[in-house]
């Protein structure tokens, strides 16, 4: 994007997030020409709100659900500071809509190269950086939901350890503590020939199953290790199933630049995601 001349840091920083916000599909807007017919979603900038202007109101199908705090470039290695600002543009009243007392759902946080996201329909919402904003349809789809991912987590029921090992009792268990804990990152070590495979395909299971999350990244250091992942879910029947795995969710290796979207776990080498990121 070129940059026009004399433009201080935060003009910069709202010229990057109009491209953003347009690249993921919203509709910019200025306040005083709104159109709710256009695009999918509208991003209304500088919108009026009982705290004041907001830097942008997210708008699906004709109402509210997020609000944008923008700031300057240089505010990115502390822009979690601001985020106070943005719940109380979420908490507001809006000009022009009724109000339902209900605070907007979707916070984020964006810099124009840095851009934060919380979920306030979280049981302990907290912000996490994302690649960028979230496209209208997948904000429809998130309300459509009762519940957040994060909250359906810890819906997970206790591990019936039939056909595992201790380890891999233990493993699973623990993985299960951990997302209920919103951790974003775990490790599991376990020693040669412990089952490791085995072990992460019942722990994907458990999250499709019972956390109805929508994909998983399975990623392996070789071609040969993501062939034998696969014939791992091939073989894979849970134990409160009749069916094989992949006759209740499919499986793809990825070969190819082309995603399926209808792939609930995807088989990659670091390789080849690469070159599709």
């Amino acid at each position: 994007m070129s940059q026009i001349p004399n433009q201080n840091p935060e003009q910069i920083a709202r010229d990057r997030i109009d491209a953003q916000l347009r690249a993921a599909g919203w509709a910019v807007q200025d306040k005083d020409a709104i159109d709710f017919n256009e695009g999918e979603g509208q991003a209304v900038r500088e919108y009026t709100t009982d705290s004041g202007p907001a830097d942008y109101v997210l708008f699906v199908d004709r109402k509210p659900v997020g609000v944008t705090e923008a700031k300057k470039e240089t505010l990115g290695h502390n822009i979690t500071t601001v985020e106070d600002q943005t719940k109380d543009y979420a908490t507001a009243k809006l000009k022009w809509v009724q109000h339902t007392g209900q605070p907007l759902p979707f916070l984020y946080e964006a810099t124009g190269v840095i851009t934060r996201f919380t979920d306030q329909r979280d049981p302990k919402p907290r912000s996490r950086e994302v690649f960028s904003f979230h496209r209208p349809e997948t904000l429809r789809e998130l309300l459509s939901q009762e519940k957040s991912l994060r909250a359906r987590l810890l819906d997970l029921p206790a591990l019936i350890p039939l056909d595992l090992r201790d380890c891999q009792v233990d493993a699973v268990t623990e993985l299960d503590g951990s997302v209920k804990k919103a951790k974003p990152r775990s490790l599991v070590q376990m020693a040669t020939g412990a089952g490791k495979t085995f072990t992460s395909i019942t722990f994907i299971y458990r999250l499709l199953k019972h956390a109805r999350i929508k994909r998983v990244l399975f990623l392996v250091d070789t071609r040969n290790l993501g062939e034998q992942a696969e014939q791992e879910f091939l073989a894979y029947q849970p134990s409160d199933d009749n069916r094989k795995f992949t006759e209740l969710y499919t499986v793809q290796r990825l070969n190819s630049s082309h995603v399926p979207k209808d792939a609930e776990v995807c088989i990659s080498t670091i390789q080849r995601m690469y070159s599709i990121l």
